[in-house]
C-alpha cells in the first residue's frame, strides 16, 4: 500500500506526529535511523502545554502516572525560580522524565494507533514529483525507496531532509560550551539544588535509578575549540571549582558537552518537504523547551496535513503551518540567547544583572507569571484573520468544564474534525460537514475572558479559530457560517 506520508526521524516529534496522523486515517510509515531508543536522555522535562496536548488525545496518564511533578523551573539558572502554581493549566508544573522514557510511551501510543516504525535505516534523500515523493531509504541489507504524498523531517538539526531540500539553515555558530554528566551521588544535594558565581554554575536534577544529571557553565565555556571529550575526572574538577564538593561523584553512565548553536530553518514547508522539531530550529538548552517546542510543531502540522489529505481542509492551510510555527522558532531561539547570555554573566557586570533580574522575578508576580507563560508555551497564540476578530481567536482554549458533565473540553478535541461549541443553549441550527464536530453545552465557572462568548469554532490542536459574542442568534448564526466557510474547504475533492 502507498504510503501517504513518510516521516525522516523517530524521536518525539516524529512519534507525535506520527501518531496524529494515524487518528485521522492518514497511513505513515516513520524511518528511524537507530535500532534502539538511545538511553542517553537529553530531554529530561516536559512542559505544561505539553501535557495538555497528550491529554487532548487521552495520551497524558503513563506520563503523570510516571513523571516526577515539579511546580516550577529556572531561568538561566537565577537564584530565585519561576513559579508555575498560578498558571491557568490543569497541569500547573513540568514532569520530569527521560526522554528515552517519553519516546517509549510516545511509541507505544503510535504502535497503537497503526504507524509503522522501521528501525535500523535511513532516508538518505528524495525525489519530489507534482503529487508525490520518492524517498530514498538505506536499510539493513538493501536500498529502497518508499512513495509518498509528503516526507517530513524530523531527524535532528543534521537533517538529511532539510538539506535535500535545500532549505536553508540560518544562525550563528557554538561559542559556548556546557557540559553535563549523569552519574552516582554518594552525598547528593537537596533538591533543586542550583550555584552560580564567578567561577560558574551547576545544576543538579535527580534521575530514575538512583542516578542523577550534574550541568554546568564555567569561564572556560566560553570557547570556540573543541576541548575533547568530558571525562569525569574534569567533571569532577569543574563541579569542586564551582560548589566546594563533588557529592560523591561516580560511575558515569554519559559524560557530555553541548554547544550554543543556533539557527533556524528559513522555511518550514516548501512543496511536499516540511520539517519540524530539531530539525527546523537548533538553540542552548536553556530551561529544557527544545523537545517541547518540537512535540508542539508536530500538534500543529498534524491536523492540517492530515486534513489536506482527507479533502476538508481549505488549500491554503497547509501553508499556515510556516506561518504559525517559524515565529515560535524565532522566539524560541531569542529567549535561548537571552538565557545563555545570563547564563555566561561571569564577570561582576554579569553577576548584579543576574542578581537583579532574580530579585525581580522573586518580587514582581506579574514578571514570573509572564515568563512561565512564555517558557511553557501556555502563551503562545496565533494571529488572527483580522482586526475584527474576537481577542480570544488565535489563543489556545483552557480544559473548560461544561455544566452537568464531567468531560472538559480536551477530552472533546479530536485530531480529525474541528469542534463547534454551541454555547447558546441550543439556539444555533445543527451543522454537519466532514472535519467537524458539534457540542452544545453551557459553560461551568468560565473563566473571566470567555464569560460572554456564546459560541465558538476549537481546531483540532486546541487553538481558537472564531469566537462570537453577539446576542443576536441571527447574527450569530450567520458569522458561524462566515467561520466554517474559513475553516473547511466548501466542496470536497
Amino acid at each position: 500500500m502507498e504510503q501517504q506520508v513518510v516521516i525522516a526521524g523517530g524521536g518525539p516529534v516524529g512519534l507525535w506526529l506520527a501518531a496524529e496522523l494515524r487518528l485521522s486515517g492518514v497511513s505513515v510509515t516513520v524511518v528511524e535511523e537507530r535500532v534502539d531508543i538511545d538511553q542517553r536522555s537529553k530531554a529530561l522535562t516536559i512542559h505544561p502545554r505539553t501535557i495538555e496536548i497528550l491529554a487532548s488525545r487521552g495520551a497524558h496518564k503513563p506520563f503523570l502516572a510516571e513523571g516526577l511533578p515539579i511546580p516550577g523551573g529556572h531561568f538561566a539558572m537565577l537564584d530565585d525560580r519561576l513559579d508555575f502554581r498560578a498558571l491557568e493549566t490543569p497541569f500547573p508544573y513540568t514532569l520530569a522524565l527521560p526522554q528515552a522514557r517519553t519516546e517509549e510511551l510516545l511509541e507505544e501510543h503510535a504502535l497503537a494507533l497503526g504507524v509503522t516504525i522501521v528501525r535500523g535505516h535511513r532516508v538518505t534523500g528524495f525525489s519530489e514529483h507534482a503529487e508525490s515523493v520518492t524517498v530514498h531509504v538505506e536499510g539493513l541489507d538493501e536500498s529502497y525507496e518508499l512513495q509518498a504524498a509528503f516526507i517530513i523531517g524530523c531527524d535532528g538539526s543534521r537533517s538529511t531532509v532539510r538539506t535535500a531540500a535545500g532549505i536553508d539553515f540560518v544562525g550563528t555558530p557554538s561559542t559556548v560550551l556546557g557540559w553535563l554528566g549523569d552519574v552516582t551521588l554518594d552525598r547528593p544535594p537537596h533538591p533543586g539544588f542550583s550555584t552560580f558565581g564567578p567561577r560558574g554554575g551547576v545544576m543538579v536534577a535527580p534521575l530514575p535509578g538512583g542516578q542523577y544529571r550534574v550541568v554546568g557553565v564555567s569561564p572556560d565555556s566560553l570557547t570556540t575549540e573543541w576541548p575533547g571529550d568530558l571525562t569525569l575526572e574534569e567533571l569532577r574538577a569543574k563541579t569542586v571549582a564551582i560548589t566546594g564538593e563533588d557529592f560523591g561523584m561516580r560511575n558515569p553512565v554519559w559524560l557530555s558537552r553541548f554547544g550554543n548553536a543556533t539557527r533556524l530553518a528559513a522555511q518550514y514547508r516548501r512543496g511536499r518537504v516540511l520539517l519540524a522539531g530539531d530539525a527546523a530550529h537548533q538553540h542552548f538548552p536553556a530551561g529544557g523547551v527544545g523537545m517541547n517546542v518540537g512535540i508542539q510543531d508536530a500538534h500543529n502540522l498534524g491536523w492540517k496535513l492530515a486534513s489536506t489529505l482527507r479533502g476538508w481542509g481549505p488549500d491554503h492551510l497547509l501553508d499556515t503551518y510556516h506561518a504559525e510555527r517559524h515565529p515560535i522558532g524565532a522566539q524560541l531561539i531569542e529567549h535561548s540567547r537571552a538565557q545563555t547570555a545570563l547564563m555566561t554573566g561571569f564577570t561582576p557586570e554579569g553577576i548584579d544583572l543576574r542578581s537583579l533580574f532574580s530579585k525581580m522575578l522573586a518580587t514582581q508576580p506579574a514578571l514570573n507569571k509572564a515568563l512561565s507563560e512564555r517558557l511553557t508555551a501556555l502563551a503562545v497564540s496565533y494571529p488572527a484573520p483580522d482586526r475584527s476578530a474576537h481577542s480570544l481567536t488565535g489563543s489556545h482554549a483552557p480544559d473548560l468544564a461544561f455544566t452537568g458533565s464531567e468531560k472538559r473540553l480536551f477530552s472533546r478535541l479530536r485530531p480529525d474534525s474541528y469542534l463547534l461549541l454551541d454555547l447558546t443553549a441550543g439556539a444555533l441550527a445543527c451543522r454537519t460537514r466532514p472535519g467537524l464536530a458539534v457540542h452544545t453545552a453551557t459553560l461551568d465557572r468560565p473563566p473571566a475572558a470567555w464569560a460572554s462568548v456564546r459560541a465558538t469554532v476549537v481546531r483540532p490542536d486546541g487553538h481558537v479559530a472564531w469566537a462570537g459574542s453577539d446576542e443576536d442568534d441571527t447574527v450569530l448564526s450567520a458569522a458561524v457560517d462566515r467561520a466554517l466557510a474559513a475553516t473547511h474547504r466548501t466542496a470536497a475533492r
